[in-house]
This record gives C-alpha cells, sequence and structure tokens, in this order.
C-alpha cells in the first residue's frame, strides 16, 4: 500500500515536519511538506495528495480553519495533531470531518499505524462491494454504495465525508435493527482504530443533519443504552 502514496504533513514546526516526513519516507512514502495553509494548496496544486497529516495549533490559519476549507466530497482523508489532546477537542476535530485525530507529540509509530488504518478503510475491499447498479433506496433517497454517491428525493446529490458514508452504508445494511456503538466503530473506524465517548454520537448528529429534509421523516433512532436502528425499509437494486 505504501509504494507511490503521496502524504501530505503540514506543520507549522520545521523540526517536526522535517523528522515526520523522514520517518514517512523511510517507511515507503512519498512525502510533501508544508509549513502553512498556502504552502499546504501550493503542493495540493502541483499533486493531489492521498493523504494529509493537519497540525492544529499554526500561526494565521490554523488547522481546523484549513480544514473547514476542504471539500468534503472531494479532500483526501485528513488525520489532525494538536498539543491539545482533550476529548473535546478530539470530538471538535471529528465534527470538522477529520477521518482520525491525534495528540502531539505524536509516537511516530503511531502515527504510522493511523495513516495505513484510515488508508486501508478509505475503500472497501474488492471482493465486498457490490456490483454496480446495487443502490440502496430509502424514503426516496438513492445511495450508490460503489460510486459513493448520495441523492435525496428532490434527486440532489447530498456530499458526505468517508466516515459518514460509511456510517450511512452500515445502518442502512442493517435496517430496523439496533446498532450497538462499538459496531458502528467499526463499521466507521476500523478495528484498528482509536475510539473514544461520545465519536459516534457525534457522527450520528452530523448524518442526521445531512439527511434532513422536509419530506423524509427522521430515519435514525436513538435507542437508548444500546445503540441506533435505522427506521427506514430499504430496498436493493
Amino acid at each position: 500500500m505504501d509504494l507511490n502514496t503521496h502524504i501530505l504533513v503540514v506543520d507549522d514546526d520545521p523540526g517536526i515536519r522535517e523528522l515526520t516526513g523522514r520517518f514517512l519516507e523511510g517507511h515507503g512514502f512519498r512525502v510533501t511538506l508544508a509549513e502553512n495553509g498556502p504552502a499546504m494548496r501550493a503542493a495540493m496544486a502541483i499533486a493531489q495528495p492521498d493523504l494529509i497529516v493537519l497540525d492544529v495549533m499554526m500561526p494565521g490559519e490554523d488547522g481546523l480553519t484549513i480544514l473547514r476549507t476542504l471539500d468534503p466530497a472531494t479532500r483526501p482523508p485528513v488525520i489532525m495533531m494538536s498539543v491539545i489532546g482533550t476529548d473535546v477537542d478530539r470530538i471538535i476535530g471529528l465534527e470538522m470531518g477529520a477521518d482520525d485525530y491525534l495528540p502531539k507529540p505524536a509516537n511516530p509509530r503511531e502515527l504510522l499505524a493511523r495513516i495505513r488504518t484510515v488508508l486501508r478503510r478509505r475503500a472497501p475491499p474488492p471482493a465486498t462491494r457490490p456490483e454496480r447498479g446495487a443502490d440502496w433506496t430509502f424514503e426516496g433517497w438513492r445511495m450508490d454504495p460503489v460510486a459513493r454517491d448520495l441523492h435525496d428525493p428532490d434527486g440532489a446529490n447530498v456530499s458526505l465525508t468517508d466516515g459518514e458514508f460509511r456510517l450511512l452504508l452500515a445502518l442502512v445494511e442493517h435496517p430496523r435493527r439496533v446498532l450497538t456503538r462499538d459496531f458502528l466503530l467499526e463499521a466507521m473506524r476500523g478495528h484498528d482504530a482509536d475510539q473514544f465517548d461520545r465519536a459516534i454520537d457525534v457522527q450520528i448528529s452530523r448524518l442526521r443533519k445531512r439527511l434532513a429534509h422536509d419530506r423524509t421523516p427522521d430515519l435514525i433512532r436513538t435507542v437508548r443504552n444500546e445503540g441506533y436502528m435505522f427506521t427506514a425499509p430499504v430496498k436493493r437494486g
């Protein structure tokens, strides 16, 4: 997976930036370094990375502001890093659309493991991918698991982050069943990803907003002390 995989490291600290870059290059990745938002965008205009490692605490345009400017439908996955590593800050990072969040200083091997995990879960394994044309439909919505498209009852495309898409897919594949938070965490973030309180609750809240439509009832029910249920009947094909 590492050969020719392009990682963009954005950090204002030249020491951390260089050390991170050399470590990742030593494990077979192609690495580009950027010291701030403008340098990051200039690098992306030349070559789109497969993943961005983005520092939060930077002067001027901070990491969360930079993340907000990236289109969730087209941007590569983003791992946020910050010296402020509380659960609240992690939740904010996820809520903004980050794929993972690490406190600084991070163990380089842990960062490497997180990068590999995020890249692995970016696309489903070929053996489990549904055939083209096997769309999921529910309450007027249409979801294409191959093209990773979601259309509302009016036919408008709804942009989802990778985590939101995986979460919705897990729900529609198991309609009218109570799914635990642990099950949804595994479906959304992978078995070896970092798990922390409220991650699923935050993602469910974001997904509910994406699915809000005047012709659609509430599609996701909270089952107290158990998890969540997708309430709509689902058809495939």
